[in-house]
């Protein structure tokens, strides 16, 4: 099951998926849409998932934003997923909005948490791919903009990440980018140093930008991905 970042879309995942379906790996991307119902979105694929593939095992892919709710849903339903995978996970931020932005932004959930602020990130921090820059570019699912209520959810879900990780049982991969513009790589390791099971790794890719599953290089990541997998089923 794939789950996409802040901004992205089920579109991103297809040469992923393209690349698990030629080793007989079903793929099942989650669409995020209102951040209230992120888990819930997850759950209703995944009750697909189960129902079409019994017996099979069933892993979590999730991407920057996708990541860090699907360490969470992992932590608040253990053992629903037999893996997890945390491809650049949005722990903490390296994109800083202005002070003035923030104060806009909590005084806005008083009065209108559906006001939307643009989130300063391009295709260019993204992907070293200009191709495929230039694809986000043009593609009209691609959005900068989030909710208030969403980007005051999304550093409540970084705290709380911080504070209950060390209670995550499920088997996990974090691969993480060497050059991320969006999120905090080093945050990202302290995470995965907190977390106490044993079935954990973690590879980084040190020329990498953010969004490993679309960057130059991408084949690796998707090899070590279906390897780690493969170990587990």
């Amino acid at each position: 099951m794939l789950v996409h970042g802040l901004g992205a879309h089920t579109g991103r995942w297809e040469m992923l998926s393209d690349f698990f379906l030629k080793h007989g790996v079903s793929s099942y991307a989650v669409e995020m849409h209102a951040p209230a119902a992120y888990y819930r979105d997850i759950l209703r694929i995944y009750a697909v998932a189960a129902k079409e593939n019994p017996k099979k095992k069933i892993f979590l892919v999730g991407e920057s934003l996708g990541a860090l709710v699907s360490f969470l849903l992992c932590i608040d339903r253990p053992g629903l997923f037999d893996g997890l995978v945390c491809i650049s996970p949005a722990f903490a931020n390296r994109i800083k909005l202005a002070p003035s932005e923030y104060v806009k932004m909590f005084a806005s959930l008083f009065y209108n948490p559906g006001k939307e602020f643009r989130v300063p990130f391009d295709s260019s921090m993204c992907t070293r791919d200009a191709d495929y820059r230039n694809r986000m570019d043009q593609d009209v699912r691609e959005s900068r903009m989030a909710p208030s209520g969403l980007l005051v959810r999304i550093l409540l879900s970084q705290f709380r990440a911080a504070v209950v990780k060390s209670a995550l049982r499920t088997p996990v991969l974090f691969l993480a980018s060497g050059e991320d513009k969006i999120v905090d790589s080093q945050a990202t390791k302290r995470i995965f140093a907190g977390l106490v099971l044993k079935d954990k790794t973690m590879i980084e890719y040190p020329d990498m930008y953010h969004a490993l599953s679309i960057d130059i290089g991408k084949e690796k990541v998707f090899e070590d991905m279906l390897r780690w997998v493969e170990k587990r089923l």
